[in-house]
């Protein structure tokens, strides 16, 4: 419960110059302090902060873990597809998939995937790498000391890794890569952070690493990250190497299946991805082969509490689609999606809800399997919602549907 009297009184000690919006904090409890931002703002802008002011969350949390200056809340719609059938190494369900969304039509399209693909019996999916980076970035003489830094890295990876998960209760050292660019020495940590997405935990233990690194090496450190990580960014690093974890999914559609739910033949389907999703991607100089994976990364990670700038490297997809004599194969391979259902945002109470109607909130047994799960389905979702777009387009439906929708 906030004190209006105390907001006000708050909100005028702004205005006259006494407290910074960012100091509010130290004078009242995180809601109070939320109002009186409200307060300054309203009369600032003229904009009316009613429904900003309506929110679910714990204000103490949020300020504490989530955000500063905090002001209120900002609600998005929630739409579920499915079920949608899912046969992965952590993932053996029949999913609802919570999908944060203000696009029209979008949940429609991803619920007629998942229709087709669990008629079909369900999508394969498989996490196949997992390894959260952070790189930092070194100054060295020349190349003939960052060779000699190269070296004794190679030599004394048991030393950094000790270091390294000193800082840590959950996340192991998996390897080190090096990079040596004139003066720079770049150093590519790479860490299985269990079910948290980790970019947090990684930094904290790299920075243990790169003071092992200082003290024994003539490298001086110049930043804890030099984006060869690479976060939030487009990165073909990321689309070869992978970053958090590498996800596969895909599935085989009878004939008669890919005809009745998408009205279209499985040779339509595959020409459309062969001359959008490849040719078109690659001539356009894309780093993703893809219809619209992000769609699906996007909103899955707004409902679930995820990094949302984390959607750049998560929709780093590569879609194939093959037409067989009697099914269509199709295909999402994406690189570099990364996850987690501990931390962060995934405490907060509608995000965790989300968490629990996919049955990953928390840790899991053995660690990190939720976050596996979380990643299979997503790439799950990811392969239902390329092939209904592909099919609208293969039919030539896709404006229709959103005209249908008044989107």
């Amino acid at each position: 419960m906030t004190d209006d009297a105390d907001a006000a009184a708050l909100a005028e000690r702004v205005r006259a110059g006494d407290i910074r919006l960012y100091e509010l904090d130290d004078h009242a409890d995180a809601a109070t302090a939320a109002a009186a931002r409200r307060r300054v703002l309203e009369r600032e802008t003229g904009a009316a902060l009613d429904a900003t002011a309506d929110y679910a969350f714990d204000p103490e949390r949020a300020a504490d873990a989530n955000v500063e200056n905090l002001v209120g809340g900002t609600q998005l719609p929630l739409g579920v597809a499915g079920p949608l059938a899912v046969d992965g190494d952590a993932a053996s369900d029949d999913y609802r998939l919570p999908l944060a969304t203000t696009e029209g039509a979008l949940v429609a399209s991803i619920n007629r995937g998942c229709s087709a693909i669990t008629a079909a019996g369900g999508a394969n999916a498989r996490v196949t790498k997992r390894g959260m980076t952070r790189a930092p970035v070194f100054r060295v003489a020349d190349v003939t000391e960052g060779a000699e830094v190269a070296r004794w890295v190679e030599d004394n990876v048991a030393e950094l890794r000790e270091a390294a998960e000193a800082t840590t209760s959950h996340g192991t050292l998996d390897e080190i890569t090096h990079y040596v660019v004139g003066d720079n020495v770049y150093l590519r940590f790479a860490y299985d952070t269990a079910d948290a997405m980790g970019m947090n935990m990684v930094t904290i233990a790299t920075r243990a690493a790169c003071e092992v690194v200082e003290s024994e090496t003539p490298a001086s450190l110049v930043a804890l990250s030099g984006n060869l990580c690479s976060d939030k960014k487009p990165a073909a690093i990321n689309a070869v190497e992978g970053r958090g974890r590498t996800v596969t999914a895909d599935v085989r559609i009878p004939r008669d299946v890919v005809e009745e739910r998408f009205g279209v033949a499985p040779e339509a389907v595959a020409e459309v991805n062969t001359r959008k999703n490849l040719v078109g991607s690659a001539k356009a100089g894309s780093l993703g082969f893809n219809a619209h994976a992000a769609n699906v990364v996007a909103a899955v990670f707004l409902a679930t509490g995820q990094d949302a700038a984390q959607v750049v490297e998560g929709s780093n997809c590569i879609t194939t689609v093959e037409a067989r004599e009697d099914e269509l194969y199709a295909s999402v391979n994406l690189a570099s999606l990364e996850v987690g259902t501990v931390g962060g945002g995934t405490k907060l109470p509608t995000q965790a809800e989300a968490l629990d109607v996919l049955g990953v909130r928390g840790g899991g047994d053995p660690a990190g399997s939720n976050a596996d799960e979380l990643a299979e389905v997503i790439a799950a979702g990811a392969l239902a919602g390329e092939l209904s777009l592909l099919a609208a387009l293969a039919s030539r439906h896709l404006s229709s549907a959103h005209e249908e929708l008044g989107r």
